[in-house]
């Protein structure tokens, strides 16, 4: 029994990917004509939908706001009540359907047709009215559903939902939409975290553990002790970073390093982030270096901060 539920789901992923497979070979044609439609727009793209063409059209209607094209979802049967007010003269109208014949749908359709307001449709039948109606047709190749009955939305929507991810991410790279841009969008939780910046983050000020390169030993480990860090950012006489001492540093020196200065401990070249480095880069690379603290530089190569891991993780960057 239980290796039958495993052939069975595999059936379905192979349903759905199978169908995906056509979509890609037979992408609508007027796909490239609703882009350029969309980046001209002075207003929004406005999708609709019901039941679980609703579902999906909400999805597609929320990565495309997330992702720099300005989209809302209006429920088609509230559309009637009202909501038709939300849809301006200035925007686009994505109506999602797999039968194209949605009654529901049609009250937006002729709002759109009375305001000259451009209409796109994504759905299984060509030959449908919305489709017929609409001035770009987003026709999905016809493929059985997953389902055993042939009838609950499946492989219809999975390709709705990505002809829609297709959609925004096209959108994205037109628009030359990059992870700044993303994270104004995306201020909270794990992402806001990631995209936070090193300047956000360091310690800065009389937190950097600075020392001048001729500095004893002496000196220098009392500033290492005192900053917290297990590291000393060594500077030439004008300020600028030549390199660090770490733990590894003095252990690698125990047996002189009362006698040395600062200068004949350091490692040069130090790895370094500048204040605009993303916090999940910064912790990619002190993953990949196998280190835990980062100096922050200026333009001039002048430290302006300090980074530990610990501060990354805490505020939830991994």
């Amino acid at each position: 029994m239980e290796n039958s539920f495993v052939t069975d789901a595999k059936k379905v992923l192979k349903t759905e990917a199978d169908a995906l497979g056509k979509l890609k070979d037979d992408l609508p044609i007027d796909f490239s004509g609703l882009v350029k439609s969309i980046l001209n727009l002075n207003g929004r793209v406005i999708v609709s939908g019901v039941g679980k063409s609703g579902h999906i059209g909400n999805k597609i209607a929320a990565t495309l706001a997330s992702t720099g094209t300005p989209a809302y979802f209006v429920h088609a049967t509230e559309a009637s009540h009202g909501d038709l007010g939300m849809i301006t003269e200035q925007d686009l109208c994505l109506l999602i359907s797999n039968s194209g014949e949605t009654i529901e749908m049609f009250d937006i359709l002729t709002h759109a047709r009375r305001f000259s307001i451009p209409v796109a449709t994504m759905s299984s039948s060509c030959e449908s009215t919305l489709v017929k109606a609409a001035d770009f047709k987003l026709c999905l190749p016809m493929v059985d559903e997953a389902c055993p009955i042939g009838m609950a939305p499946t492989t219809s929507t999975t390709m709705m939902l990505a002809l829609g991810d297709a959609l925004a991410v096209v959108l994205m790279e037109a628009k030359s939409f990059n992870a700044e841009n993303f994270k104004i969008f995306h201020p909270g939780g794990k992402l806001g975290a990631k995209l936070m910046t090193v300047g956000q983050l360091m310690h800065k000020n009389d937190k950097i553990p600075l020392v001048n390169i001729a500095t004893s030993m002496k000196e220098t480990l009392i500033t290492m002790s005192s900053k917290g860090f297990g590291i000393a950012a060594i500077v030439d006489d004008i300020g600028c970073l030549v390199g660090v001492i770490t733990d590894g540093d003095l252990r690698r020196h125990i047996d002189d390093l009362m006698d040395r200065n600062a200068a004949d401990i350091a490692s040069l070249s130090p790895i370094t982030v500048v204040e605009k480095t993303f916090a999940f880069d910064a912790l990619n690379l002190m993953q990949d270096r196998k280190i835990s603290v980062l100096i922050v530089t200026s333009a001039d190569n002048k430290p302006v901060g300090i980074i530990h891991i610990q501060d990354l993780l805490r505020v939830g960057v991994a």
